[in-house]
């Protein structure tokens, strides 16, 4: 009889498990967001290429610049918080998927004690176990649930990283940019030094004008004054990128000068609908969506009883010798458990799930837009100061020739030596100007790198 008891109960179990095979609320569905064909504002022709798909140690030639790099996603603080954050989601997945088995646990009992003259004990051991049949898919939902949140968080990393690359070339590029704006400034510095002593020689001969000498004396009081503060600016960066390391304030190493770093003469963006694929924000957001749809099912679920199993295998003696020989006891038992009334608490706990999906729809459309104007202004940027790039580099060309010319009508006699300072200022300004263009280039690359979900490994 109880062999027969207990193979009714594991057929009913069977039956029952094997009907549920589907689990009440919304089945996913891929949200359908319109993209553009071609990307908004660019003058090249899209193709499926992209600089995208190469990874970052293949498009930064700086060796310097890659070990940086290699150091910050190793040991950046970010880098190891949001490791931190997808080991803590892939426990609480593991949690959730371990719902779907049944909890199996053991008690032991000893007592002792007097009553009506007689003295005695008992022991009793127990193992008892308990399964929720999940018949509406809440267990299904709530694990699905947690899937997507623990790959939206992976993805979260995966930007972080991103971020990373990013973040650690900028500042590179900024403080190579800085370097190079030192080394003009103590050059011209040192330019407009020997133009105060001629003149002040001059001056004592009483070949030149004080109003000469005052003019270049000025000239060179505002090129000193550049110098500390770019030096505080290096000091800066370098901070900066330390930082993003994970490492104290101390100096960074240089590798290729500004001019120096390599720029691809090519950079395709690719087509706009790959940026779907690639950017983590926008995989973040789709499976934060995957989440708050699963929670829809979980609160549907419980509008429906809940049917668990419980059982309980175990010996009770009063000697320890006999405990496992006398005194078994055994017992399977079903149960359902089943709202009534709960004044619209489960009703408002659906509606708060469908509002919680909404927001997340909104969030990853959102997601989406933003992705799509990043690379958009991230592209026109790229190629406008590709142009402004060249332009300035004609200027200081041209600067410098007018320098040469002037400084050949002085010596002649045909020229003022207020034009010889006004042609040397113009070209301290074309220097910078072009160094700091080659910079906004470089840092443009990284941006569109970062826009269209560069390869972060």
């Amino acid at each position: 009889m109880t062999s027969a008891l207990m193979k009714r109960a594991l057929l009913v179990v069977l039956s029952m498990t094997l009907a549920a095979c589907t689990a009440v609320g919304p089945n996913y569905q891929k949200p359908v967001v319109a993209v553009p064909e071609q990307w908004y504002g660019a003058d090249a022709a899209t193709s499926d290429k992209s600089i995208a798909e190469v990874a970052w140690f293949d498009l930064f030639g700086d060796p310097v610049l890659r070990s940086l790099i290699e150091e910050a996603l190793k040991n950046s603080y970010d880098a190891r918080i949001a490791a931190a954050r997808v080991e803590e989601a892939r426990a609480r997945y593991g949690i959730a998927g371990a719902a779907r088995y049944p909890d199996v646990d053991y008690q032991v009992r000893a007592g002792f004690g007097r009553e009506g003259g007689d003295t005695g004990g008992a022991i009793a051991a127990n193992v008892g176990a308990a399964w929720e049949l999940d018949l509406w898919g809440r267990i299904r939902r709530l694990n699905e649930a947690a899937r997507a949140q623990y790959l939206a968080t992976e993805e979260g990393r995966h930007a972080v990283q991103l971020a990373l690359v990013s973040e650690v070339a900028a500042a590179y590029f900024d403080l190579r940019e800085l370097d190079a704006e030192l080394d003009i400034t103590r050059k011209t510095v040192g330019a407009f030094q020997n133009t105060v002593d001629l003149f002040n020689n001059r001056l004592r001969g009483g070949t030149a004008s004080g109003l000469e000498t005052s003019r270049a004396e000025a000239l060179l009081a505002n090129a000193v004054a550049q110098i500390p503060l770019i030096e505080r600016d290096i000091i800066a960066t370098e901070n900066q990128l330390n930082v993003l390391m994970g490492h104290m304030p101390g100096s960074i190493a240089r590798g290729a000068a500004l001019a120096e770093q390599p720029m691809p003469a090519e950079v395709p963006a690719g087509l706009p609908a790959a940026l779907l694929l690639r950017r983590p924000d926008v995989r973040a957001a789709e499976q934060a969506l995957i989440a708050a749809n699963a929670n829809i099912g979980v609160a549907e679920a419980t509008f429906y009883p809940t049917i668990s199993l419980t059982g309980l295998l175990g010996v009770q003696s009063s000697d320890l010798s006999e405990l496992f020989n006398e005194g078994r006891v055994w017992n399977i038992q079903a149960g359902i458990l089943g709202p009534i009334f709960n004044a619209g608490r489960l009703r408002n706990q659906r509606r708060a799930a469908v509002a919680q999906f909404d927001a997340a729809l909104a969030q990853y459309e959102q997601s989406v837009t933003r992705a799509m104007a990043d690379a958009s202004t991230s592209i026109v940027t790229l190629e406008k100061l590709a142009a402004a790039e060249a332009a300035r580099d004609r200027a200081l060309r041209a600067n410098e020739e007018a320098v040469r010319l002037v400084n050949l009508r002085y010596e002649s006699g045909f020229s003022a030596y207020f034009e010889v300072l006004d042609a040397m200022q113009q070209l301290f300004i074309a220097q910078n100007n072009l160094a700091r263009t080659r910079r906004d280039r470089l840092v443009a690359l990284v941006q569109l790198y970062r826009a269209l979900g560069g390869g972060w490994a």
